[in-house]
């Protein structure tokens, strides 16, 4: 996930979501398929809708220690829903939390409204120096916890019901930008 809570884990492909059983749309091959530059930049500005409402919405859950925070589940599909909650319980028994804010410059790098689901890629400079990990009974900040400005990806797919949901991402700290 491009964590937001820790801006370390992996990325995965698309699967039902927790909430609502949801897969990401599948359509059969259609090679003579043609996409209006229209389409494209309806699914831009839609997948990066949801790119900012999964930032803003992780963020809101991690700032409360709540992993089934609603508005997870209007911005994120599976894996990556999962992979959120999951550390988010797993800060929160550790007696911590994220806050402060995370400065995001996203961009679309690819739009492929023929595949299976459709889905636009999106890379963002992300700056977490200002998002910190703190103790929750005293707010100070958990040694080796700093942030950095580097690299991140994500992918949003649509969905059947029609929403774009992010579903896989990735945070490269090792990639300063």
């Amino acid at each position: 996930m491009i964590a937001v809570l820790g801006l370390t884990s992996g990325v995965g492909c698309g699967g039902p979501t927790a909430e609502t059983g949801d897969r990401p749309a599948r359509r059969g091959p259609t090679p003579t398929a043609t996409v209006s530059t229209a389409d494209e930049q309806v699914a831009r500005k839609a997948a990066l809708a949801a790119y900012a409402g999964y930032l803003a919405a992780t963020r809101a859950a991690s700032r409360n220690s709540d992993p089934h925070h609603p508005q997870l589940t209007r911005y994120l599909g599976d894996p990556l829903l999962t992979r959120v909650r999951v550390t988010i319980r797993e800060t929160k028994e550790r007696g911590a939390m994220r806050t402060g804010k995370i400065v995001s410059d996203p961009t679309v790098t690819s739009v492929d409204l023929i595949s299976e689901p459709p889905t636009v890629e999106i890379q963002d400079c992300l700056d977490t120096t200002g998002y910190r990990l703190v103790y929750t009974r005293n707010n100070k900040v958990v040694p080796g916890s700093g942030g950095s400005r580097h690299l991140a990806t994500a992918t949003a797919s649509r969905y059947p019901d029609g929403r774009w949901l992010i579903r896989a991402g990735e945070a490269h700290q090792d990639q300063p930008c």
